[in-house]
Order: C-alpha cells, then structure tokens, then sequence
C-alpha cells in the first residue's frame, strides 16, 4: 500500500507541476522552505528531548496557541518544534511562537526518504499532530522507530468522513499508527473509529479553538483604529476570512447599504496571494478605498473601503468591527472561524456552507447567537446580504443580544486545552508509560 501511495504521490506532483510552476511565478509560492521541505533542516541547538506540533496553517496554528503555552510550562525540559505546510501559517507560526517555541519548521514531503531525514534531524520523543493532518509515510516512518504520535484536536467532517470511508480498508492502516487520538467532540471520535481505529485509543477533549479565541484590544487594535479613523460614528462592517467572488457581492451590498446608513467596509481575504486580485476589484469598482500595507495618508480617515492585506492582524479588528462576516461560506469552502470575532463580542453573520466547523455552528444556532444565511444563489446573494445586515444596523438591541450570547458560548466551553494536557501526560511526562504504549502498538 505504502509504495503505491508513494508511486501516486509522486505522479500528482509531476501532473500538477505546471500549476506550480505557474504559482512559483506568479506569487512566489513554494519556494520558500523548500529545502526543509525536502528534509533538510537545520542542526538541533538543543540537547533536550523534543515534542514536535505539526500545525497545517493559520487556523491550526492560531488553534495551537494555549496548547503551545501550556507545553511549555508543564514540560520545561522539551525543546518544541512547531511545523506547518503553508507559507501564511509559516509566518504566523514564526510570529506567534517566536519567545515560545524553539524552531519553526516546514513540514517534509511525504515521500519515506524526505520523512526520514527530517524526523532524523528533529529527532522528536514524541509528535502532536493538530486536527487530521494523516500522512501515511510520516506516521509509519514515526512508528518503526519507537516515537508516539498523538491527534490533537481532532476533526472529521461530515464531508470529509464520506471521502474517507471510500477508502476506509487504507486509512484502517494508516490509522494504526497512532497511539492516541484526542478528538473535538463524540460525533468526531465515533467516525474515527467508525474508519477503524480502535476505541481503546480515542478520548474527547473540546476544541482548543474556544481557548484560542480569548480576543481582548491590543495596541494593534488602537494603532489600526487611529490610524483609519474607527471611531468617528460609522459603523464598520468587516468581512473576514473572504473567497471569490465573496468581495464582489459584499462590495455590492456595500453600495446599496452605504444610500442609507452611514457604513464603512474592511475586506480581509483569505489567502495573501489574492490580494492583487482583490485590489483590482476595488479600484475599479468607484469606491475610494485604501491598502493597510499602503503609505499612512489622509484618506485613509475617510475611505469607504478598507483593505487589510495583511496576515495575522484579523483578530486585532473584530471589536472595532458593528458586524462580521465570515466568508468561505457562501460559495462552498466550508467556511471559517467564527469563534475569534464571537470571542471579542461582535455580532457574527456567516453563509450557509459552514461545514468544516458544524458543531461550532450548530452550537452557535441553537442558542441564537449567529445570523446564518440560507443557501443563496450567486446572482442574488448581495440582496439577501444587504436585507440582513441592514436590519441588523438598525437594531442594536438585537445585534447586541447576538454579540453577548456568542461571546458567553466560548467562555462556557473553554477548557480543552487543561484536558488536553492531562490526556497527553502519560505519553509525554512519563518515560516509562510512553515505553509500553508505544511497545504495546508494535506487537
């Protein structure tokens, strides 16, 4: 199996190495980190043991957080290594762990002997992977030399559960080679075990995300509201986390809000190297607006349009912010994270495609605290957008009552992280318990 999940990998890489190219070209993607990629990193400073977190991106690392913190406290004679795949959650990683962690590393290529050469330099004692990052050639690789691995945080969606069981005889295998998986919720634990692993290896915790998302005004949040001018009266719709054609309807629904209520814009896209694309929408569009990365200027107190083309600087403007909305959930991308505005007391819209954070959602629903748009045709989503937000801006009783009863839902479910840390005791704190877990998985 694990050749021919290799001989596959390698025939993707090579069918879609034109979109890379492309990618490398255009937005200098990829390139960085490429050597680590390979597995080659840099020599060890440390003579401690390791716990090596691997995060995929921004979220997971943004997720990773508290979990992070509390590592560092409860096993002080670790070294940690932070990985990710992404260039953003790279950078972010770089920035958030930068007093914490004790290198931040790009995550190998799969194939056995890029794995090999990584995981022989970091030479972790054990491995923390956040969510379902399951790479068959990493985790056998991590099996055959006595290293535990544990699922941290762990989620299966419903869309991702029906991919995974057309392959569940294969995954079954992959599977085997954890020692642990802490999973989010008892919906996300049946379906791992429902693919095959065993029951004896799964625990529940709660989703480390409601600690990440303690969200309070920072410095940044004042230099950002100074400098753009957030508090002279207007309110401010911020639109997070956006996909294409996302910006386009909000940027329409804009225009019509902006004929009868005193409204500003912020758009936060998703991913950095839309960026460009984003800005070419607003400059034509008629609107003034103006760049966070942009040069301080006058018009940046008065333009209708904010673009925060930065990464990592989201959370510090949710409390500035009348409304948020949370995109990748009108098209179909299974949107994003809801908590982090909910967290800092603002009143959260999202589209209906919220898939890749159900429980989160449906939580959220129960106790009336989100606004949750109905599936909505492309053609027509602006109008539905502008009949909610502006109801919404002429209700404040209403758009408070939502922002209270969401910040309160992340309080009260906070916790994760301390269970978390208890469950990952006996793997980590105790050589000899970490010897006969890892002893029993091999016989």
């Amino acid at each position: 199996m694990y050749l021919a999940y290799s001989l596959l990998l390698t025939l993707g890489l090579i069918v879609l190495s034109p979109y890379f190219l492309f990618q490398v070209l255009l937005h200098g993607k990829y390139v960085e980190g490429l050597t680590q990629r390979l597995g080659s990193l840099p020599p060890k400073h440390s003579s401690k043991k390791v716990i090596w977190l691997h995060c995929v991106s921004v979220g997971e690392t943004q997720a990773a957080r508290p979990l992070v913190e509390r590592l560092r406290r409860e096993f002080p004679d670790y070294s940690l290594v932070v990985s990710t795949i992404t260039n953003t959650g790279q950078n972010l990683a770089r920035q958030v762990f930068e007093n914490i962690a004790d290198e931040v590393i790009y995550f190998p290529f799969d194939w056995r002997w890029s794995v090999r050469r990584a995981i022989k330099k970091v030479n972790p004692a054990v491995v923390l992977i956040l969510e379902t990052e399951l790479w068959p050639n990493f985790l056998r690789e991590c099996r055959s030399r006595k290293i535990p691995v544990a699922l941290v945080n762990g989620r299966i969606s419903r869309q991702s559960f029906r991919r995974y069981r057309l392959v569940r005889f294969l995954l079954r295998s992959v599977l085997e080679n954890l020692n642990l998986a802490i999973m989010q919720s008892e919906a996300d634990a049946a379906r791992i075990a429902e693919l095959g692993l065993s029951e004896q290896k799964i625990l529940t915790s709660g989703n480390l995300k409601f600690d990440a998302n303690s969200v309070a005004p920072t410095a940044q949040t004042e230099l950002i509201k100074q400098r753009f001018g957030l508090d002279q009266g207007k309110a401010l719709i911020l639109a997070a986390s956006t996909h294409s054609p996302e910006e386009k309807i909000l940027l329409e629904t804009f225009l019509t809000l902006r004929q009868k209520h005193s409204v500003r814009l912020m758009i936060a896209p998703r991913k950095p190297e839309r960026f460009h694309e984003v800005a070419q929408v607003l400059g034509a569009s008629g609107v003034s607006w103006v760049r966070k990365t942009g040069p301080e200027q006058a018009a940046d107190q008065t333009a209708e349009v904010i673009l925060l083309d930065t990464i990592g600087e989201l959370p510090a403007v949710y409390s500035l912010a009348s409304l948020v909305f949370v995109g990748g959930s009108i098209v179909d991308n299974g949107g994003h994270n809801v908590l982090e505005p909910a967290a800092a007391g603002t009143c959260v819209v999202t589209g209906h495609h919220t898939h890749n954070f159900q429980a989160i959602i449906q939580l959220l629903n129960e106790a009336d605290a989100i606004v949750q748009l109905p599936p909505l045709d492309l053609r027509n989503a602006a109008d539905c957008l502008t009949h909610e937000f502006a109801a919404l801006l002429t209700d404040d009783e209403r758009r408070t009552e939502l922002a209270n009863r969401a910040k309160e839902i992340v309080i009260n479910n906070q916790g994760a992280t301390d269970r978390t840390i208890a469950m990952l005791t006996p793997l980590i704190g105790n050589p000899t318990n970490r010897a006969k877990l890892v002893t029993a998985e091999l016989q």
